[in-house]
């Protein structure tokens, strides 16, 4: 979904612009600012159109680098355009290391970028950013395979990986270090967890990854509707049944097109920590973990997400319109007074069939005659909840 103010943009790149304002897009005739015809050009040229296609890859390459280097330095383009441009060869050094400075550029196209360049300078310049080396070892990969290394960007690549991959080094250790680094909320989740010591996790950059995903400290958590010395109580799943469990998560992320190798690498690594950890997690985590957890075949764990004091109205509308979410959660949803007083919740929750019956009934009298309506024909949800819907339309139209 884009979140681009213009509405032709937004029509074009939801293909809902007409062909005749497609193609003049693709040639540039829209008076469209550099970073909003970026965007547009790199869509249209996957179009199933060849025409089309053609014209957006013609424009693209139109395109004057001074002017494309002007809004990389002003943090105009999107993380696509950026990635668009890293993967182009035929850029000067000069735009190809704007984007190398850039922060809004995907991990994965510098690590590309690393990778197919054969410029040894750029790969230095590459090397110099260790925040993001640590965050996407790939990079360093990318570099130290690439025969147009120079020895300074090698350096640099290894004493990285040196430092932050290859030394075995306890959690609370790796702890120390993230809250020296500012990462307070990361460092007193890894010093608590069960399940993140050296025999579990031994990859020091899944430690790390970890603490980018991170983003509640303890004394913003209210964990007072569970009591945690009861998780213990709790019957832990077998190496096979989280197998499992990841390989739906993964499913369901593929079919969403989200399924990034950053994100399989988290999944993989959420759901292969204990349920104690993954509750704390759930009340900790940012909004991708937040979207993993909310999936948890455990309903504690996904009930702890709604925990979360980061938990946003729009991911809980989100939420409510999931078909693979605990009905526990669904039914918390509803209790909630805030979120009921927001009508595409209730909305969503009325039309889920996840949702449990009585509190789908609850909500019917809250809903808008048209929508009691739809419902009312909806062969998705129960019997019971669209006869009641019919009957509440009924009685509203006064028959």
């Amino acid at each position: 979904m884009t979140t681009k103010v213009n509405p032709a943009v937004q029509a074009i790149l939801s293909g809902a612009a007409p062909r005749a304002a497609q193609l003049a897009a693709a040639r540039g005739l829209l008076p469209l600012p550099q970073s909003d015809l970026l965007d547009v050009l790199i869509e249209l040229r996957k179009s199933q159109d060849q025409e089309i296609a053609e014209a957006a890859e013609t424009t693209l390459r139109a395109q004057k680098q001074e002017e494309l280097l002007n809004a990389v330095r002003a943090d105009e383009l999107s993380p696509a355009a950026l990635a668009y441009l890293a993967s182009r060869q035929d850029l000067s050094r000069e735009l190809h290391e704007a984007i190398a400075f850039c922060q809004q550029t995907p991990d994965e196209a510098i690590a590309e970028l690393a990778r197919s360049t054969r410029d040894g300078a750029l790969l230095e310049i590459i090397a110099i950013n260790q925040q993001r080396l640590i965050r996407a070892p790939e990079i360093i990969e990318a570099i130290l395979q690439n025969p147009a290394r120079t020895s300074e960007a090698e350096r640099r690549a290894r004493e990285t990986r040196r430092e932050f991959f290859e030394k075995e080094r306890g959690a609370r250790q790796i702890a120390e270090e993230m809250r020296a680094r500012g990462l307070a909320a990361a460092a007193e989740f890894i010093e608590a967890a069960e399940s993140l010591g050296p025999t579990q996790m031994a990859d020091e950059g899944s430690l790390w990854l970890l603490a980018t995903h991170i983003e509640v400290s303890d004394a913003d958590v209210d964990d007072s509707w569970l009591p945690f010395e009861k998780i213990e109580e709790f019957i832990e799943e077998t190496e096979a049944q989280r197998a499992a469990h990841v390989e739906r998560l993964i499913a369901e992320t593929q079919i969403e097109g989200e399924a990034s190798p950053e994100r399989i690498s988290l999944i993989r690594r959420i759901m292969f920590m204990s349920v104690k950890d993954r509750v704390r997690l759930a009340m900790k985590g940012d909004r991708e973990v937040r979207s993993i957890l909310i999936r948890d075949p455990n309903k504690i764990v996904a009930t702890a997400v709604i925990k979360n004091p980061r938990l946003t109205d729009h991911e809980v509308e989100s939420i409510a319109a999931m078909r693979t979410v605990s009905e526990e959660v669904l039914r918390l949803i509803a209790l909630n007074r805030t979120w009921a007083r927001s009508y595409p919740i209730i909305h969503n929750l009325a039309r889920n069939p996840r949702t449990p019956i009585p509190t789908a009934i609850n909500i019917l009298p809250r809903l808008y005659a048209k929508d009691l309506r739809a419902l009312a024909q909806n062969r998705n949800v129960s019997e019971t909840v669209r006869r009641q819907a019919m009957r509440l339309a009924q009685t509203r139209a006064g028959e």
